[in-house]
């Protein structure tokens, strides 16, 4: 059996893979889950009845947090001599050329979406948006080429920063809800600007995209925990799309048999 884990900044999410079947697409998986990053310790009963074979893990929330999921999966373990591979971005993995400057800069979660959303799309451009507690919305090219992309506070970060860091604006709850761009009170006004700034962020980097390729389309791939909130008002097309980055983790795997 082969586990895969995405450790993101506020949750953690995984998937069992039967590495017995005779064709192994990425995304087809024999269970998966995810549970808050506080509570990393009860994935050990999540675990505990599967008989793993090999551990694939991307981790961009930190040393302690890598220390968590190293105790819970040796514990699920036991005396099994598995060894944990650490997923990290490369110059070149999964059928995506990395063209960042410095390729192992790149976050381990952007470039695992990028493998994932190229093995679902492998026939021409993409714009990849990954909306969580940052957004990030990259671009590869038709060569399947990471071109790079653009980081911003996620939706749920943006309000907050707003209620912290004024004297009179609130915390507010964030819903999809808004049809008026223009709102008529203060906190639909901040939801209304924080969804207008993802969602056009998205929309100018799709923008950008077909400057590039007028000829072709360019499928925007969205993903991540607040993703749900902000398509509604995307004036692009795109195709929504869950645990991207254990696609790509579950791509690398199937191709690559050695650890990462």
């Amino acid at each position: 059996m082969l586990l895969l884990v995405d450790a993101g900044n506020t949750r953690i999410k995984w998937a069992l893979v039967d590495r017995s079947a005779a064709e192994q697409t990425p995304g087809k998986w024999l269970q998966h889950g995810s549970v808050a990053r506080a509570e990393a310790g009860s994935l050990i009963e999540a675990w505990r009845d599967f008989s793993i074979g090999r551990v694939l893990l991307s981790n961009v929330a930190g040393h302690e947090l890598r220390g968590e999921l190293e105790r819970v999966v040796l514990h699920t373990l036991g005396t099994r001599p598995v060894a944990l591979e650490w997923f990290t971005s490369a110059a070149e993995l999964g059928g995506v050329k990395n063209l960042y400057l410095n390729p192992a800069q790149l976050g381990a979660d952007r470039f695992a979406a990028a493998i994932g959303a190229h093995a679902l799309f492998p026939a021409g451009p993409l714009v990849v948006a990954t909306c969580g507690t940052a957004t990030t919305v990259d671009a590869l090219s038709a060569q399947g080429e990471f071109i790079g992309g653009m980081i911003l506070p996620g939706l749920g970060l943006m309000a907050a920063s707003l209620a912290k860091n004024t004297a009179q604006l609130p915390q507010v709850a964030l819903h999809s809800s808004m049809t008026q761009p223009f709102a008529d009170n203060t906190d639909a006004a901040i939801v209304s600007g924080c969804l207008a700034a993802q969602a056009g962020a998205i929309e100018r980097a799709v923008a950008a995209q077909m400057r590039i390729y007028p000829h072709l389309p360019i499928p925007c791939i969205l993903a991540g925990g607040a993703a749900d909130l902000i398509a509604p008002h995307l004036t692009v097309d795109y195709t929504r799309v869950d645990n991207l980055v254990l696609i790509g983790l579950h791509t690398v795997a199937i191709q690559h048999t050695s650890p990462c």
